[in-house]
């Protein structure tokens, strides 16, 4: 009987452990963000279409107006933007008739992360990675529907700082991963956040 004891409490331990760990995996909001597409845009005067990876110039000759020409060109730094469509789906869906959201499920994004990594690991900001960053980035994902949100991907102040700045006077292509998370919460306050992934490939491109 003791042991029998001891082998109940200790499988009620075990599932208390597990779904515990399963409501700090997912949250306590009744739904859950997904980045149904994340984009990256150029910047700049001639200012690229989005794309599902990003092209970034760390320094752009202007021409115009004056005293830009094209004989004199005035080097410029521009920011590029990023496109993300996000949606906040139900976690439960309904096991035998399906559910609809409400307004209670709405989710509001309020912030935005991002922070750049590379492939071989090397990934000290200032020296192998422009420095992580928060972005202010507001809107409401409706019920069951969906958002597009622009925000910043790249500021401009990163091209002024190590190890982008280099790349001026170089002909290296350095290549990071931008990691970037959203952040919100739903109508009764409940956070929520999602992280998604996009290529950037930084050097000084011919203008």
């Amino acid at each position: 009987m003791r042991n029998a004891t001891r082998l109940i409490g200790l499988a009620a331990l075990v599932a208390a452990s597990v779904s515990c760990g399963d409501v700090v995996r997912q949250g306590s909001s009744p739904v859950y963000l997904v980045i149904d597409q994340l984009q990256g845009i150029k910047g700049g005067a001639s200012a690229g279409s989005p794309s599902g990876f990003l092209t970034s110039d760390v320094v752009t000759n202007v021409t115009t107006p004056e005293p830009c020409t094209s004989a004199t060109p005035c080097p410029t730094v521009f920011d590029d933007s990023g496109s993300v469509t996000l949606r906040a789906p139900l976690k439960d869906p309904g096991a035998t008739a399906p559910l609809s959201p409400t307004t209670n499920n709405e989710v509001t994004i309020n912030r935005v992360h991002v922070e750049y990594v590379r492939a071989d690991g090397r990934n000290t900001a200032g020296v192998d990675v422009p420095y992580a960053f928060d972005g202010a980035v507001t809107g409401t994902i409706g019920a069951g529907s969906s958002r597009t949100f622009d925000f910043e991907l790249v500021r401009s102040a990163a091209k002024q700082e190590s190890p982008l700045i280099q790349l001026r006077t170089s002909p290296t292509v350095l290549t990071v991963i931008a990691r970037v998370t959203f952040y919100g919460a739903d109508r009764v306050g409940n956070a929520i956040s999602v992280t998604g992934q996009i290529q950037i490939n930084f050097a000084n491109f011919g203008d």
